[in-house]
């Protein structure tokens, strides 16, 4: 008689109100009930930060559920090569977060959960079905795609239209991965039932308690994760690519800063009852880091940055713009100081370590916001700077930062990095040009921003000449349009095709017909 593995506790991966979060090996196959009423997966599975040899596994019971999760490398699990125990709790939403290790590297896995009822223990749900590609350890070509900014300015999921169709163009594309590049919900913006177009038509939003009010309690945040995965697009994305999700601003409130105080008109207007934001920050990260299929960094729990290695031309670097950045003013400072700061010191260092250490072709920085477009603060005043950039001229405030960062990378011979980004919401081609800029000391580079998924339309924002960028491209609302619906057309993905052979490297700006709207071939600079 096989019996259930025993779970390696040494090698748990433990999260902050994840659940039990952990790694086995083995097979455990539990029969099916036919009881009529039994455990099921609520929303769907996902996974996320996919290596050559490791994946993370999620999950959402509907109930105290323990929940079997097995792996193979066929379809028909006739070769199960691993099973993980996870157990789904109310101190975790009933969410489930598992690593699943020893994977064979460029091989499809395929991974299936099944839950057991904690009150009946006979009783087990359905199975629900995942797939993802582990990383190549040889020069197989990779791609992937990117994008952000989910459900914003109360444009919800309309059935009636399709739900967030954006999702299935990304399916179709078929990449190794989808980087969601923050903005993964709208957490300060309510959802109503309906809203009038300017062609007379209705747009129809599915409505939950959670999503019509701007989120407070821990609650409400986890609520509007979960609203997400009632679209049935986004579902079916997510059981067959996995994800690298970083976080912005919406994932807590707009243009949220560490400590700053709710006092902003926009914050009176949504009437938060928490006089800082600390306390909507902590219940924001606790729910972002249970829905998300990311990693948990034991030296610092709920870390957002990190480095996701994807054979040998690729490392991905994740960046987290929002959680060490000083005050959002004026941020005009001469000399780097923590008013300055956007990546923070212990970041940045981190971020140049693992750029000279990196032997991939090439070095994709995802950054939540971008480098060179000017982002206002607080909009009711017209002041102060969200972003990076703060008006032509040589660098100020946070834009020492990334000069530093920049002559790094040069001088250390760092080649081939790429940013991309999302939260201006339309889509645009930069290249970075020193001969153009009031700071030259770096290597020319390039920076695509695309955007958003599901969300209000606007833009076009300003460009700052301190590092030179370049419009190559762009394609935003007309001239005095702001907040269009998804059904005017502006909603945007790109998508990155690494060739193995050549080793060139292919960006396209793609629109939610998943038409394809322009390109670029870059080849790489060899050392």
């Amino acid at each position: 008689m096989q019996r259930p593995p025993k779970l390696n506790r040494r090698r748990l991966l433990a999260t902050g109100g994840a659940g039990l979060v952990g790694t086995a090996t083995g097979v455990f196959r539990p029969a099916i009930s036919r009881a009529a009423d039994r455990p099921s997966l609520s929303h769907g599975v996902q996974s996320g930060d996919v290596s050559a040899d490791s994946a993370v596994a999620w999950a959402r019971a509907d109930r105290p559920s323990r929940a079997v999760i097995e792996w193979a490398t066929t379809e028909s699990f006739k070769d199960v090569r691993g099973s993980v125990l996870a157990d789904a709790l109310p101190e975790s939403d009933y969410v489930v977060k598992v690593s699943l290790e020893s994977l064979p590297a460029g091989q499809d896995i395929f991974y299936r959960l099944r839950l057991q009822d904690l009150a009946s223990p006979t009783i087990f749900g359905e199975a629900k079905v995942g797939r993802f590609r582990t990383a190549p350890a040889d020069r197989r070509s990779v791609s992937f795609c990117w994008s952000g900014d989910t459900v914003g300015q109360g444009w919800g999921i309309d059935e009636s239209r399709g739900g967030m169709t954006i999702y299935s163009a990304i399916l179709r594309n078929r990449p190794d991965f989808f980087i969601h590049s923050g903005d993964n919900i709208y957490a300060d913006g309510p959802i109503a039932s309906e809203a009038k177009l300017p062609d007379g038509s209705l747009w129809r939003n599915i409505v939950t308690p959670e999503v019509s009010k701007p989120a407070e309690t821990l609650g409400e945040f986890r609520g509007r994760y979960k609203y997400n995965l009632l679209d049935r697009n986004v579902l079916a994305m997510n059981e067959a690519i996995p994800i690298l999700a970083q976080w912005d601003d919406h994932e807590v409130t707009n243009n949220w800063w560490p400590g700053e105080p709710l006092t902003r008109a926009e914050h009176q207007r949504k009437k938060y009852q928490d006089p800082n934001m600390l306390a909507l920050q902590v219940r924001a990260a606790r729910a972002f880091h249970e829905y998300m299929p990311m990693r948990f960094e034991p030296a610092e729990p709920g870390r957002v940055y990190r480095k996701v290695s994807y054979g040998p031309l690729l490392d991905v670097f994740m960046l987290d713009m929002r959680s060490y950045r000083g005050p959002n003013g004026e941020n005009r400072q001469t000399e780097y100081g923590p008013e300055a700061y956007f990546l923070g010191p212990a970041q940045l260092a981190w971020l140049k370590r693992e750029l000279l250490s990196s032997r991939a072709t090439w070095k994709a920085i995802a950054a939540d916001m971008p480098i060179g477009l000017i982002v206002t603060y607080d909009t009711d005043r017209n002041f102060g700077s969200e972003a990076i950039a703060q008006g032509d001229g040589p660098p100020l405030g946070r834009e020492l930062e990334i000069a530093n960062l920049l002559r790094f990378i040069k001088d250390a011979g760092v080649r081939n990095t790429v940013w991309f980004t999302a939260d201006v919401h339309y889509t645009a081609a930069h290249y970075y040009d020193p001969n153009k800029a009031q700071f030259s000391d770096f290597e020319p580079f390039w920076e695509f921003v695309s955007g958003p998924l599901n969300a209000g339309t606007f833009g076009p924002n300003e460009l700052d000449n301190t590092f030179g960028p370049q419009l190559r491209f762009i394609k935003a609302p007309p001239a005095g349009q702001s907040n269009l619906s998804p059904a005017a057309g502006y909603q945007f993905f790109g998508h990155v095709a690494i060739d193995g052979g050549t080793e060139q490297m292919t960006v396209t700006l793609k629109d939610a017909a998943d038409a394809d709207l322009w390109r670029v071939t870059l080849d790489p600079t060899r050392t």
